[in-house]
């Protein structure tokens, strides 16, 4: 069961794509992990449960946090977007392939992880196996999140709209089988593209996918229109998740979740704020809207 509300963390990494002053002003007023955490105590205290967390840097600190303190946060759920392309891009370009493989396959990990990995195919890296570099990615990537509670685990949507324009079905088949068998949970789907992605997931044999986009009255960041995006979520058998529901500020509030909350087949609003009034006030409005 997918929660209603979940709390998305742009807003941490200065992620604004209307203002590149106000990215900058995020950036800076989350340096550091207090300012965060100050944040997702706002949004836990007002009834928020679910959390969406890119793979990145930070989210490795906020869950190293999280464990350290469970009782306080014993019903917290997580929807990760993995892997973080922008980490990766940027290892390969200080450090070159070879180097960016050391650092990043075999960082922090154990005797047992590598000779799991070795076991799994390790060598694969140099044989340009894509399966078995997609399950060794995901391994790492999932050690973030040890011992809390995964609901769904998200392909990040650069990775997902690059593999859906080159057609490569077995990836997609492989990586929702992946993280079903090996973690119990549901693979779910970012995209820029919902109504091209749903099609080729469908035809992929993937039933009822999860896909999470932007869904927002104003058309923004909705590929390839608003129309088709209304067509596929009425007529398609899927789960929508809608993000973006605000458009970074061009929609008011209230109009922008009265859109999405009125479709009664998207299943999920995710969202982020920095403010303790906009998190009350957004996760009021999606209730409000709901029922």
């Amino acid at each position: 069961m997918l929660d209603r509300i979940i709390f998305g963390d742009n807003q941490f990494f200065g992620i604004n794509h209307m203002s590149e002053e106000k990215a900058d002003a995020l950036m800076e007023k989350f340096r550091d992990l207090k300012a965060i955490m100050n944040v997702i105590d706002i949004a836990y205290d007002a009834g928020i449960r679910a959390f969406m967390l890119n793979t990145n840097e930070r989210a490795r600190e906020i869950c190293d946090y999280i464990r350290q303190h469970q009782d306080r946060y014993a019903e917290m759920s997580f929807y990760p977007s993995m892997p973080y392309a922008h980490k990766y891009a940027q290892v390969v370009a200080e450090k070159g392939i070879f180097g960016a493989l050391r650092e990043v396959i075999l960082a922090d990990s154990t005797a047992g992880d590598i000779l799991g990995m070795v076991k799994k195919g390790g060598m694969s890296l140099f044989e340009r196996d894509m399966m078995k570099v997609m399950q060794i990615l995901v391994d790492m990537e999932m050690k973030i999140f040890k011992g809390l509670n995964v609901k769904v685990v998200f392909l990040q949507n650069i990775v997902t709209d690059l593999l859906l324009g080159l057609g490569v079905k077995d990836v997609f088949i492989s990586f929702a089988s992946y993280i079903r068998d090996k973690y119990g949970v549901e693979p779910g789907f970012n995209s820029m593209n919902m109504p091209k992605l749903v099609d080729f997931l469908l035809e992929c044999g993937i039933d009822n996918p999860i896909v999470c986009s932007s869904i927002n009255k104003a058309g923004y960041f909705m590929n390839p229109d608003i129309k088709d995006y209304e067509q596929t979520i009425r007529e398609k058998r899927f789960r929508p998740m809608a993000m973006s529901v605000l458009a970074s500020g061009a929609i008011r509030p209230q109009d922008a979740i009265e859109y999405v909350c009125r479709q009664p087949q998207i299943k999920s609003v995710v969202f982020g704020a920095s403010s303790k009034q906009h998190i009350i006030e957004t996760k009021e409005l999606i209730e409000r809207y709901s029922r």
